[in-house]
């Protein structure tokens, strides 16, 4: 199959698509390199010979001519709001696979909302947020579901020791200015604002870790093809503070492979027919192991590995979700059993 299949990423010379590129090449799938700036993609050239692409996101035929040959495309520029739409659109004349990387919740709901029922008629399959915000907890979430009954509620939290964020992510910061949604009553709702905090109890090393309701699009995507009264999604506050504070640097590679050092925790808690269960994934450097998830996905779609049928889809719906989970190398899942209390609400803290 890799010796015939071709991805195009564009975004290929940001952060976060230059690991997308790398792991393609590690798995021998051909790459053609797509992004808005020919200086920037001739000038990464220099340590790299797949072929590269000139393509404005308001241009469908430059679109069109960057994503001829090609396959499946693979969208790692953001903000998502901007360039999500456009690129769906030149899949759907390709009549190839889109996969992303958003955690932008806006960005999810307008392919869901405007696209979906016509990549469903082109049998066209798109799978936005198929990275560590949005597919990994769904992944996690369906692999200890019982995709046949319904769920009482979906908790996750993410804890981060750090968050160095790339200029993309403060980027889509400045640009994503929509109220963050949950899943109550078996309904999107709004974040109560002021926004709930509590302390979760993460597996060691982070143990207990002060959290802020702060929902990305695992929410949406789990409620997607789960039938779910509550799903509620928590961050580490420190994590939020580091990206909102200005003078926070980007992240800076640690390893031969251009990680960051930063340690990963999603911590999953379901209940479902009077069962709680909870599944763990453990790793490093967010911004990187969102290109093996993504590249999965891919090459699974590209070898006929997923349900049938096109439209918007999301990791768990369409995959095997533990042969998925078992399939990334740089992602650490244990399964347990739920003891004592994972999440404190605050107000419930204080009172004790």
């Amino acid at each position: 199959m890799n010796d015939r299949m071709t991805v195009a990423v564009y975004g290929a010379t940001g952060h976060t698509g230059s690991f997308v590129v790398a792991e393609l090449k590690r798995r021998g799938l051909g790459v053609v390199r797509i992004g808005r700036d020919a200086a920037r993609l001739r000038q990464s050239s220099a340590g790299d010979s797949t072929p590269w692409r000139v393509a404005d996101i308001d241009d469908p035929e430059q679109l069109d001519a960057a994503l001829h040959g090609t396959n499946a495309v693979i969208n790692c520029a953001g903000p998502f709001l901007d360039t999500a739409l456009p690129i769906v659109d030149a899949a759907l004349r390709a009549k190839i696979p889109y996969l992303d990387v958003t955690a932008e919740q806006p960005a999810l709901q307008a392919l869901i909302e405007q696209r979906d029922t016509s990549a469903r008629a082109a049998g066209v399959t798109l799978i936005p947020a198929a990275a560590f915000y949005g597919g990994l907890a769904d992944l996690l979430v369906t692999a200890v579901a019982d995709k046949d009954k319904p769920l009482d509620r979906v908790d996750i939290a993410i804890g981060l020791d750090s968050w160095h964020p790339t200029r993309g992510t403060r980027l889509t910061g400045e640009r994503n200015r929509a109220r963050r949604l949950i899943q109550a009553e078996g309904r999107l709702a709004p974040v109560p604002q002021p926004a709930p905090e509590g302390v979760w109890s993460f597996p060691t090393p982070l143990g207990n870790v002060d959290v802020m309701m702060l929902p990305f699009t695992e929410v949406l995507t789990v409620s997607r093809h789960l039938r779910v009264d509550t799903v509620e999604s928590w961050l580490a506050l420190s994590a939020l503070r580091d990206i909102r504070d200005p003078n926070t640097p980007p992240p800076r590679p640690d390893d031969e492979q251009g990680r960051s050092a930063q340690q990963f925790v999603v911590d999953v808690v379901i209940v479902q027919s009077g069962t709680t269960r909870r599944v763990t994934a453990t790793g490093r450097d967010i911004y990187a192991v969102s290109a093996p998830i993504v590249v999965e996905a891919t090459e699974r779609l590209l070898s006929g590995k997923a349900a049938p049928g096109g439209g918007v889809a999301s990791l768990g719906e369409i995959f095997d979700a533990r042969d998925f989970l078992a399939a990334l190398d740089t992602v650490t899942v244990s399964f347990g059993a739920v003891s004592s209390p994972i999440l404190t609400r605050r107000d419930e803290h204080e009172q004790q």
